[in-house]
């Protein structure tokens, strides 16, 4: 068993096949991360340098209590809320807050023996811990009102008196220090986003101008896919142009081989043509005499290579043109000049030819040569069987891409059975030998119409006589 592969089409991934997509999925995601820790950094880099701020403008409170603290003859800490510069040390519940504990020997300690009268009749609540004279020790508390406060301490001693020391402490509530943090991250996430979305529409232009040229390319590409130019053409960026350069070398070989195909095929059939010719002749001449089987033999073999030589080489010819890049007939115009030459061939039946092609050029992606051998073909045949009158209807068919060509060819004469159908496409088939022909026109277009991509549809009409449709691609 073949193991089953999943078609590239029809892949999840597949939207990642896209140079563009790569390119913006890569950028955006490049600037997304960088936007991210960029606000990671510049958001704790400002709460830390608030909270700095904070901390230091409260060490400077406390070193202003600690050179206002004062002590009575009883050596209980005295301090003159009047000397003390900052009002809200004396609003009720102000955010700014002092407090002074004892601390005795076996470490028992007073709180609140004295305090700012911001803290109404609130004390602050502190873990005992170790702490050294002149330590400073940072905390962050509950305080009055379920505040959260930055709390600093530290501990003084008198000279006088060894059996206590006093616990300095200043605690300022953080709320206006983490709005400001809130507000900052409010603006850095506002300022980083429309950041991004800058940066996508920068990477999105750059992507759609960098590309730019590979979208050219593509379009120069369609034109000669479509025949409308023989070379890519176009203004492209360094990095390209050595590709557009080998192409155009590539289709400037393909138009040489096709050239030296024609001529190969074109020598081939003269140099056959010529002795068949020859032959026929001979075996003419021999039979007018008297009836030799040999002669007849000759002249029946004749016919036989003629048609096998005009069948090859039709077959040669298309197959090595088909589809080459830059390839553009103009319908109307081989059309024109195949009913003028029928006419004047078939002028004794006296056929009206009526064509109908709209007024919009319509052209065909191939040969000229091709597209004289098909059509020719098809009209010989309508001129031998018609009665009266021909109909040619030239269209495109719509919502077709890439666009197809429709060239009907109807005839008036008596028609052929749906069974007769598949007989006369036959290579060599004739259904009355009476009529002139070799039996290899139908055949002929059929096989042509294929190697382009197209097709040759007979059938019989209801007022009698054939329809040929014949389907070829259009540029």
């Amino acid at each position: 068993m073949h193991p089953v592969t999943e078609d590239p089409k029809n892949s999840p991934w597949r939207i990642f096949q896209s140079l563009q997509i790569r390119l913006l999925v890569g950028t955006i995601s490049a600037s997304l991360v960088a936007l991210i820790l960029a606000g990671f950094v510049l958001g704790g880099l400002f709460k830390e340098h608030v909270q700095t701020q904070f901390q230091t403008g409260l060490t400077q409170q406390l070193d202003q209590l600690i050179a206002k603290l004062e002590f009575d003859s009883a050596g209980r800490p005295v301090i003159n809320p009047q000397s003390l510069s900052d009002p809200r040390w004396q609003s009720a519940y102000s955010g700014l807050y002092w407090q002074i504990d004892e601390i005795s020997l076996d470490g028992l300690s007073r709180t609140g023996v004295l305090r700012s009268r911001s803290l109404w009749d609130s004390n602050l609540q502190l873990n005992t811990d170790s702490l050294t004279d002149g330590a400073l020790h940072v905390h962050e508390i509950l305080g009055p009102q379920d505040s959260t406060l930055l709390l600093l301490e530290r501990t003084v001693r008198t000279v006088e008196q060894s059996t206590a020391s006093w616990r300095l402490i200043v605690a300022g509530d953080l709320k206006d220090t983490r709005d400001a943090v809130q507000r900052f991250t409010n603006v850095l996430v506002v300022s980083l986003a429309v950041l991004f979305f800058l940066l996508v529409l920068a990477a999105w232009a750059q992507v759609a101008v960098g590309l730019k040229p590979l979208r050219q390319l593509q379009h120069s590409l369609k034109q000669v896919q479509h025949a409308n130019s023989t070379r890519l053409l176009g203004v492209f960026p360094t990095e390209v142009q050595p590709l557009v350069d080998d192409f155009n070398r590539v289709l400037v070989q393909n138009h040489q081989v096709l050239e030296r195909a024609r001529t190969q095929a074109g020598n081939l059939a003269h140099a056959l043509k010529t002795p068949l010719s020859v032959l026929d002749q001979a075996a003419s001449l021999e039979l007018k005499k008297n009836t030799s089987e040999l002669a007849r033999q000759v002249q029946e073999q004749v016919i036989s290579a003629r048609r096998h030589i005009d069948w090859h080489l039709a077959r040669a010819r298309v197959s090595a043109t088909q589809r080459l890049p830059g390839q553009r007939t103009d319908v109307a115009i081989v059309l024109a000049g195949l009913v003028r030459v029928m006419e004047r061939v078939h002028a004794t039946r006296e056929i009206s030819i009526e064509t109908k092609i709209p007024d919009l050029p319509l052209y065909f992606a191939g040969e000229e040569m091709d597209l004289q051998e098909m059509l020719g073909n098809l009209l010989d045949n309508a001129c031998k069987w018609a009665q009266s009158s021909i109909k040619v209807t030239v269209d495109l068919l719509p919502n077709i891409q890439p666009p197809e060509l429709l060239v009907t060819i109807m005839d008036d004469g008596l028609g052929i059975d749906d069974k007769q159908v598949s007989a006369v496409m036959r290579r060599g088939v004739r259904l009355d030998e009476s009529v002139p022909g070799t039996g290899l026109g139908l055949a002929i277009t059929q096989e042509l119409a294929s190697l382009y991509g197209g097709q040759l549809i007979l059938k019989r009409l209801d007022t009698g006589g054939v329809s040929a449709t014949l389907q070829l691609p259009a540029t």
